[in-house]
């Protein structure tokens, strides 16, 4: 039987009291892992093409439920369910542009009421996907879709507003298989009023689209609303190599969160390959300038408390505040 979420011990929708700039500037902070993977591991079916996104709409308290699971696992950010949220995969579906943006208000409340199960701050940020997400074919892992800058920046703008006003205390802007891409997202956040972090899915030290990472990390090292670059959804040996590198040519902390190691097969719909992702790998990353660490597809709660472990924390005693005691 699938647990229910931990009671909450604070005003289920209060933000933390420091902002996560302010925090990361004191240290390193946990993300979650996977959402979809634990979607899946509480008998959530996704073979729709709006993926988690659809149980924004169809089954809520699931997601709530896999948010619970990774505050439980010692996370201190969580990345709403909008990955793969659009007006457009939703109207396809028959939702229109004002439930739509319900959707999208949904997907932080739920992340925010999960994360005020503890009395520990935890911070929630918006998840922004690429423009292949919507597609639903794989497109992500590739980029360059013949659009252009001002084109991807007019699709991703009003999904920018909308999860802007549901108040997270960060946009998440993930999984940029470009530069082109990026550079839109960057003009589409602007005057949203809230810190971002971009992240690119990359292979080996390039984008997903082949451009050079530096390049690519080059790119936010003089926006001031960017608090954190770096990857996330590619393969751990590739985060090795790319931590390091975006703290060198960004000047920024870095924000870090692979995959398991196996590779998705769009075609088949599914993951072929072994898992690869070791926790210790968190030692190198910190010492290489990572702030935020975590994990991507395929990275469940198990390994996220590992990683809590090695970042020196322990889930026992906020076990115990869950239930009331100290």
């Amino acid at each position: 039987m699938r647990e229910s979420p931990v009671q909450p011990v604070r005003s289920a929708d209060a933000p933390p009291a420091r902002a996560l700039g302010q925090a990361l500037s004191e240290g390193a902070l946990l993300l979650d892992g996977g959402l979809s993977n634990q979607l899946e591991a509480q008998g959530c079916d996704l073979s729709d093409a709006l993926w988690s996104a659809r149980l924004l709409a169809d089954g809520p308290g699931q997601i709530e439920a896999a948010h619970t699971a990774y505050v439980r696992a010692g996370a201190q950010v969580l990345i709403t369910a909008s990955y793969q949220a659009t007006f457009e995969g939703f109207e396809r579906r028959g939702i229109g542009r004002a439930r739509a943006a319900e959707l999208f208000a949904r997907s932080v409340r739920l992340a925010r009421r999960a994360a005020g199960g503890v009395e520990r701050e935890v911070w929630v940020a918006a998840s922004v996907g690429p423009y292949g997400a919507m597609l639903a074919d794989g497109s992500e892992y590739r980029g360059r879709y013949g659009l252009s800058v001002r084109e991807l920046e007019r699709f991703h703008r009003p999904r920018v507003e909308a999860l802007a006003a549901a108040g997270p205390d960060a946009l998440a802007l993930e999984t940029m298989p470009d530069i082109d891409e990026a550079e839109a997202l960057l003009r589409a956040v602007e005057g949203c009023g809230l810190p971002v972090w971009l992240s690119y899915s990359v292979a080996g030290d390039r984008t997903r689209a082949g451009q050079p990472l530096g390049t690519a990390f080059a790119l936010a090292s003089e926006d001031d609303r960017v608090l954190a670059v770096g990857v996330n959804c590619c393969d751990p040996a590739d985060a090795d190599r790319a931590v390091r590198m975006a703290a060198d040519v960004s000047g920024k902390p870095v924000v870090v969160y692979p995959n398991s190691g196996e590779q998705w097969d769009a075609g088949g719909r599914g993951w072929v390959g072994d898992a690869t992702f070791d926790p210790g790998r968190v030692r190198a990353w910190q010492e290489a300038g990572a702030r935020l660490v975590g994990g991507c597809c395929r990275v469940g709660p198990d390994t996220i408390a590992e990683l809590a472990g090695l970042l020196g924390r322990t889930t026992a005693d906020e076990g115990r505040r869950d239930r009331g005691g100290r």
